[in-house]
């Protein structure tokens, strides 16, 4: 008679991740008190999760390693190995993020400028993925941007009161300047770029404060 298979041993699953989740540390395991070995392959493991949701600059690798209480050469050492394959590049990350922020976010360069700086990206590496943005791809994306606001603003404005259609057409440009200024134009092209389009818009805004 064959034996009811409920009977037998059940076999342990390993998965292709189980190597991966054998070296995380246990909770409530102090990662510096591992051996250096271990804690190398434990750091590796975290960047490459880290790496895998999103591209991060080397000074966000080591502050999420410091915080998880990795040596600091343990540290140096595995992000030099990353760097050395190219998984960790600055020059490449912020190149990367000044394009990703500017086309799709509507970024201008003070304020890309200002999230590279809290990426901890060097100041001259930064320098140079904000050059591969010129003045007029900066006027561009602040055109693009008015005009959007224009078409889909909702702009409840009351015409009626002191000043009329010339202080409600003056707080529509404080409105469209500072919505620019958030993301980061120069104030002199902002109320350039501002001015042209109403201008252009013409008879439609007369409308709106009509």
């Amino acid at each position: 008679m064959e034996p009811d298979d409920r009977s037998r041993p059940a076999r342990r699953r390993v998965d292709d991740g189980g190597e991966q989740r054998r070296r995380e540390p246990r909770r409530g395991v102090d990662v510096g008190s591992l051996a250096p070995a271990e804690q190398e392959a434990q750091a590796k493991d975290l960047c490459l999760r880290l790496l895998t949701d999103r591209a991060r600059s080397r000074a966000e690798l080591s502050k999420k390693l410091t915080d998880k209480g990795f040596a600091p050469d343990v540290i140096v050492r595995v992000l030099d190995r990353l760097a050395e394959v190219k998984l960790v590049d600055d020059a490449a990350f912020a190149s990367q993020w000044v394009h990703s922020r500017h086309t799709y976010s509507g970024k201008g360069k003070r304020a890309l400028a200002m999230e590279l700086r809290t990426k901890g990206v060097a100041p001259e590496v930064a320098a140079t993925a904000l050059d591969e943005i010129d003045s007029d791809d900066e006027r561009a994306r602040a055109t693009e941007l008015v005009r959007r606001k224009l078409r889909t603003a909702s702009l409840d404005f009351e015409v009626d009161g002191p000043g009329g259609r010339s202080s409600e057409r003056d707080r529509l440009v404080r409105r469209l300047v500072s919505m620019l200024a958030r993301r980061g134009y120069p104030q002199g092209m902002s109320f350039d770029v501002v001015k042209t389009e109403l201008a252009q818009a013409g008879s439609e805004i007369d409308e709106l404060l009509d």
